[in-house]
């Protein structure tokens, strides 16, 4: 799987007319990564590689959001506290289940931004965001054994 650019949205600002979309996408990085932390103490070790890849995707993702948004000139809205997990998570299957959410949630949020913008940089950034959580969110709904464990319209709201 290829690394997450960081370099194309860190390259100059966000325009205004993008910064709620990059706002809500920062929002849904800073739940994805409050979600790998929380899963992780319910699943076996046998799946510290692909957390570890899921979370580092998502920090790199927020870390050149809160670049862009700050050479703007905007502040980077902070995390929560803490986020409210969609379902309860107890167990294995549950938590695969709540990663497929906090992926197909970030394919939302990065679908609004190529909505919302015509930079070059930033699409590119949203796009290629959209496609690894896309990815991801198959791949623990495969695990999970969820059927489809594919969307047909990887992004769009429920």
């Amino acid at each position: 799987m290829t690394q997450p650019s960081t370099t194309a949205a860190s390259a100059k600002a966000v325009p205004g007319d993008s910064v709620d979309a990059v706002q809500q996408a920062l929002g849904a990085e800073h739940a994805a990564i409050w979600i790998y932390g929380l899963v992780s103490a319910f699943l076996p070790a046998a799946f510290n590689n692909p957390l570890n890849e899921g979370v580092t995707a998502h920090r790199a993702r927020r870390d050149t959001l809160e670049r862009a948004l700050t050479a703007a000139k905007v502040e980077p809205r902070p995390p929560e506290a803490a986020y409210v997990s969609p379902k309860p998570v107890t167990d294995q299957a549950s938590s695969l289940a709540v990663l497929a959410i906090a992926e197909s949630d970030a394919t939302v949020a990065w679908r609004s931004v190529l909505e919302h913008t015509d930079d070059a940089d930033l699409r590119k950034t949203a796009l290629e965001a959209l496609t690894s959580s896309a990815v991801r969110a198959t791949r623990w709904r495969k695990t999970a054994g969820a059927t489809p464990a594919h969307t047909i319209m990887p992004g769009k709201p429920s």
